[in-house]
């Protein structure tokens, strides 16, 4: 009674074989649960990346878009400052015109030729004669 009984070694065997078994089996379970939560790791690393990408690609085509807007504002500006330009000489120019037409209209009329020659510098001093080449 007091005494150690004996466990033959075949039995020992099997139990520890049993043991070795199931050791295993839960070192598989870690082993999948850890691969299963490396694998997460992975794909939340994936899709930061990919978000990342995703952002830059957003940040360069609000880049091109915004340079293109301030490049078409600018050329806007040019066009509508050379058609003021360009207006306000058409303006003058037309002026110049009217006032040459009123000029060309009144020598064809009566001593329209004699106000000419009056408004022309004299080269030659008054009370002189004059000789016209026709």
């Amino acid at each position: 009674m007091g005494q150690p009984q004996r466990i033959e070694e075949s039995f020992r065997r099997e139990h520890s074989k049993r043991i070795s078994k199931s050791i295993p089996s839960v070192n598989k379970k870690i082993d999948a649960f850890t691969q299963v939560s490396e694998f997460q790791k992975e794909e939340v690393r994936r899709e930061l990346l990919y978000s990342h990408v995703g952002l830059i690609l957003k940040f360069g085509l609000f880049i091109v878009f915004a340079t293109s807007l301030v490049n078409l504002g600018l050329a806007s500006h040019q066009r509508v400052n050379r058609n003021l330009e360009l207006s306000y000489l058409l303006e003058k120019e037309s002026e110049k015109l009217h006032k040459l037409r009123l000029r060309f209209d009144e020598m064809f009329t009566n001593g329209g030729e004699q106000s000419f020659f009056k408004e022309q510098d004299q080269w030659i001093t008054p009370n002189s004669v004059r000789v016209i080449w026709r």
